[in-house]
């Protein structure tokens, strides 16, 4: 009995495509440590856009990739000139923003997750105040040298 020629593909490639052969195809990662250069880029990112809901922050247009998606809390989806547009009026909105702990996560050289949190004291539209607190992911893309976030997910959680 003759083997037909896709059954000995399908046998014989799959296996190689889905990484089956070698276990250094798996990428490494590691956490970064605080004192590292790219880690303190990191966070002072994440800072400064933190701080844009309080006061209106140059710069970000660096940070952020053309191609990046984000997440609000709301759930929609948000692209780059909503990332770096700073609203007064909304930033007026709120006050004593701050940054939390970040942690960031590398996978190879060219790929980090960061992981953080923020609050802030923010107004609603009938002017009460009430602290806002939120955890994030920002996922970071080495590109021709340069750290940027290619994507963002928000949400908010209740204030310790």
């Amino acid at each position: 009995m003759r083997v037909q020629p896709k059954v000995t593909f399908f046998v014989v490639a799959m296996p190689l495509l889905f990484g089956l052969s070698s276990p250094s195809i798996a990428q490494e990662s590691r956490w970064g440590s605080p004192d590292e250069d790219d880690v303190k880029f990191m966070i002072a990112a994440a800072a400064k856009w933190s701080d844009a809901q309080c006061s209106p922050q140059e710069g970000m247009q660096d940070i952020i990739a053309d191609d990046f998606q984000g997440t609000f809390t709301s759930g929609q989806r948000f692209g780059k000139n909503e990332a770096i547009t700073t609203d007064p009026v909304k930033a007026s909105l709120s006050r004593d923003c701050q940054i939390g702990e970040v942690k960031v996560r590398f996978f190879g050289n060219s790929y980090a997750v960061a992981y953080g949190a923020e609050n802030r004291m923010r107004k609603d539209l009938e002017g009460n105040e009430a602290k806002r607190c939120q955890i994030w992911t920002d996922t970071w893309l080495k590109r021709d040298g340069r750290w940027q976030i290619i994507a963002s997910h928000d949400t908010v959680v209740s204030c310790s």
